[in-house]
């Protein structure tokens, strides 16, 4: 990849240091990636609103997160997936989306209702997915049930959206916002935008008819303990599901990314991703909202991912799934493990200049 820089769009914004610092990492990347072949896909269940739905989820592969281009979040490596040059073109990105049916085709009886596509970046950032293009994949999903589109808050449009919901798909932005502490996502994650930007996304959503957003939301970012991850994580929850039209919150634990400053600071001690405990704790804590919260934890029981002591990860991750389907806390309560008395210990006596405590 060569050394990406910041155009006029990304140009001050985030923390110069931590700019500089992805820059030079995200760099290093070298591998080369087909714009006609879509990054991944594949066929699942989630939970939504309208209750639990098979769903077909596309990773588009584009030219790459633009933030990410100008240095980025600090746990973000997949922009070193993205086409090298910075767009792909609207055949390249149609034959993609015919890729993902054919998967479709080939591992579910029938169509998913439910459609969730991910650019790694912004859906609804025209220099990766242009208007052209967005038109033709709402006319290809038109037919079903739900769809969620990745975005920033900033390229969240009425006009946008309204290309899928004039189908009669009801359309959901699901929007990176890490954290509602302005602090942790600009310090810990150099995310730029403030929570107002995210309220104001949600406001522009709920003024569709049939649109709405689900956050996403990091446990455990950089320069955070054990402690301070979960109870921001519970924190920002509660805030916004309080936020007219955020419907769904998706709690994503950090894993370890290549091309990352995570990475680098794995590989020196300074980094292990958080405690499965820690992610079910907080599933327990906010299961009362006015929403649903679920959680994906990627790489659950490696180094890399989100875990715990070896023996109990798949447990405790079974658990978290049947959480997200049933929203049923006492699903926790079927599984046990000595190490959660390690995990208690964590919590309690990790600092910020000894951490992590234990890896």
């Amino acid at each position: 990849m060569s050394e990406p820089t910041p155009e006029v769009y990304e140009a001050g914004k985030g923390m110069d240091a931590h700019n500089q610092v992805m820059r030079e990492i995200r760099s290093r990347k070298d591998k080369q990636y087909d714009p006609h072949e879509p990054t991944r896909v594949w066929v699942d269940e989630d939970n939504t609103p309208d209750g639990v739905r098979e769903s077909l989820t596309i990773i588009l592969n584009t030219g790459g997160c633009r933030w990410a281009r100008a240095g980025g979040c600090t746990m973000c490596g997949y922009v070193a997936e993205s086409v090298e040059g910075g767009s792909v073109s609207h055949e390249a990105l149609m034959d993609q989306i015919d890729t993902c049916l054919a998967h479709e085709a080939d591992n579910a009886d029938e169509p998913a209702p439910l459609i969730k596509i991910y650019t790694s970046g912004s859906f609804l950032d025209e220099r990766e997915v242009g208007a052209r293009t967005r038109a033709a994949i709402a006319d290809t999903f038109g037919d079903r049930e739900r769809i969620v589109l990745e975005s920033l808050p900033d390229f969240v449009s009425r006009e946008k959206l309204r290309d899928f919901t004039s189908h009669g798909l009801e359309t959901d932005v699901a929007i990176g916002l890490e954290t509602a502490t302005d602090r942790v996502r600009r310090d810990c994650v150099n995310k730029y935008f403030a929570f107002a930007d995210f309220e104001a996304a949600c406001a522009d959503a709920t003024a569709v008819d049939g649109a709405g957003v689900k956050a996403y939301l990091l446990m455990k970012p950089p320069f955070l303990t054990e402690s301070e991850a979960l109870e921001d994580m519970v924190t920002s929850i509660e805030r916004c599901l309080a936020v007219e039209g955020c419907h769904t919150v998706s709690m994503n634990p950090c894993n370890v990314q290549r091309y990352t400053m995570v990475d680098e600071l794995f590989f020196r001690d300074g980094y292990r991703p958080p405690w499965l405990w820690s992610v079910a704790a907080v599933l327990e804590r906010t299961v009362d909202g006015d929403g649903l919260v679920v959680s994906d934890p990627v790489g659950h029981g490696t180094d890399r991912g989100a875990h715990n002591c070896g023996e109990c990860d798949d447990l405790v991750q079974k658990a978290i799934k049947d959480f997200n389907l049933r929203q049923d806390p006492t699903v926790f309560e079927q599984v046990s493990c000595d190490c959660a008395s390690t995990w208690e210990t964590v919590l309690a006596h990790e600092t910020a200049y000894n951490q992590p405590l234990v890896r």
